[in-house]
Order: C-alpha cells, then structure tokens, then sequence
C-alpha cells in the first residue's frame, strides 16, 4: 500500500460516526491479530497486506504554531507486532503537520491510539470500519477512484467483514461480472456472533500435528521463543482454543509469565478470547 493509495481525509475532531467506526476497529481488533498471528505460521503467505490506523498527536513541545496546521493525524502501519501490551508498525504515511515522526518510522502505539485495522486476503478486504465509513461519504465515481487507487474489493457500502466467509461455513458473495450493472443481489451483514463462536481453521487443523509434535518432544512445550513466549503464550493471544488445550494437555505451566510479566489468561484476557480464558481459568484451577 502506497501514500497515493491512502491519501489525508480531513474530519471534524467531533465526528462521532467516526469516533464509533474507530471504536468497532478496536473491539474487533484480535480478528486482525489472529489472522497476524497464523500468517506467521505459514509457509506461503496468505495475506496480500495486513495493516492498523492509528492517531497520532505530536507532544507539546513539538506542536506547531501555524494555526491551520493538523492538532492529529490517522496514519496507517505495516509490520505489525502485538505482545499484548503494546502495538508497534511501521510507518507507510507522510505527516502533513506533525514533527515527531515520519514516514518509515517503525513506531509503538497504545491501544487506545488505533482507529482502524484491516487486512486483505487476495483482493477481498476484512475490517476497514473507518475506510468504510469514509467510502459511504463519497459519490459513485469518488468511491471507485478510492478503491482502484487501493487496488482492493471493498465490497458493499455498509457491510464490514471480520473474516473470509469459509471460515464460518458461510457462502462467499457472487463475483461481480458482464451482466452485474442489471442485478443487485442482496448482501447480508456478517454474524459477528458466529464469528466470535467459530475457531479459525488453521487453530483445527493445528491440532493433530500439534499433538504429535509434543508426544514425540515433549519438552518443547516448555522452550521459549525469541520474545519469551511459550507455545502457551503464543496460542493464548491468538485466541486457538485448540492449540491451548493441546499445550495443556502436554503439560504447559497457565502460570508461566511471559517476558512482558503476562501469563497466557492475561493474554487472551486482553483480546476477549472468552472461551480460550475458560479453558486457561480451568487448568489454573485443577
């Protein structure tokens, strides 16, 4: 993704429509780091482009005079990276007006600062809520200038996907083709619900080959990777209920604190992974 294909839309700082798109952006975000956190794991990447919004504000000292200069800006990151504490991306956006960072900038952000998050699979877009939001202010041709600029399908106005529909037995939508202009199928907003209930499949198909892998060695549940993760702790924040129980069952420690002092219930506290905190909370218990 290019500066040119995610140009500076100006918004009121009171804009409460865009307020609530950034608030869905962060109650959804562990779909966007779930899907992060499997793509590591593939050996052929999966996603076409992964990436998070954030605001950003320069501190006091640095805050410019010139009155028509920008008080925050909302700048997307690539190369994202979540320990559960904090945010970090790089940069893919100039500054209009603020002084402390700039485009290339690899850059930590609270939680509170992300106000979109978004990643694409093929050419088919998962998330975007303020892109969305954006898109349904513009006319016919504006909104189709926007999406040939990302190179992306955005879909219907209205309708933001957490996940590809596969992933919840769903159909996917009709592709658009010759006669497309004379019909207008109707395309339902997805359950979130039944997104929140359904595991990602390569958290099931983990599962045997997870299990073999820790019969035959058994000790790996213990070895840390290079951020001081257990198997546990890795599978926690990605919410895999499966790969936790696994770990689990193979004796992994749900007391073990991970580098940044968080146990795998604090992780995936942290994202909202309810049933994964279940099974972590009974295993605390036993």
């Amino acid at each position: 993704m290019s500066a040119e294909a995610s140009p500076v839309f100006q918004v009121p700082g009171n804009d409460s429509e865009m307020e609530a798109a950034g608030a869905k952006a962060r109650k959804t975000f562990r779909y966007f780091w779930r899907e992060m956190s499997w793509e590591r794991r593939r050996i052929i990447p999966g996603l076409s482009l992964a990436a998070i919004k954030a605001t950003f504000r320069d501190p006091p000292e640095m805050q410019s005079t010139d009155p028509d200069a920008l008080e925050a800006e909302h700048m997307w990151l690539v190369d994202v990276d979540f320990d559960g504490r904090r945010l970090q991306g790089t940069l893919i956006n100039s500054p209009q007006s603020l002084q402390s960072i700039d485009e290339g900038d690899r850059v930590t952000v609270a939680g509170k600062q992300l106000c979109d998050w978004m990643y694409v699979i093929g050419d088919n877009v998962y998330g975007g809520f303020t892109v969305d939001l954006m898109r349904s202010r513009m006319g016919k041709s504006e909104r189709k200038q926007h999406d040939q600029a990302w190179g992306f399908d955005f879909g219907e106005v209205g309708i933001v996907n957490l996940v590809p529909p596969d992933y919840i037995g769903d159909e996917p939508p009709a592709k658009k083709g010759l006669f497309s202009r004379f019909s207008h199928p109707e395309v339902s907003p997805q359950d979130y619900d039944k997104v929140a209930a359904t595991e990602h499949p390569m958290s099931v198909n983990i599962r045997e080959s997870l299990e073999e892998t820790l019969s035959e060695n058994p000790d790996m549940v213990h070895e840390l990777d290079d951020n001081g993760y257990t198997f546990l702790h890795q599978l926690s924040l990605a919410g895999s209920l499966d790969g936790v129980d696994v770990c689990l069952k193979h004796g992994a420690d749900p007391n073990r604190k991970a580098s940044n002092g968080m146990t795998p219930y604090a992780l995936a506290k942290c994202l909202g992974w309810k049933r994964v905190m279940a099974r972590l909370q009974n295993a605390m218990t036993d």
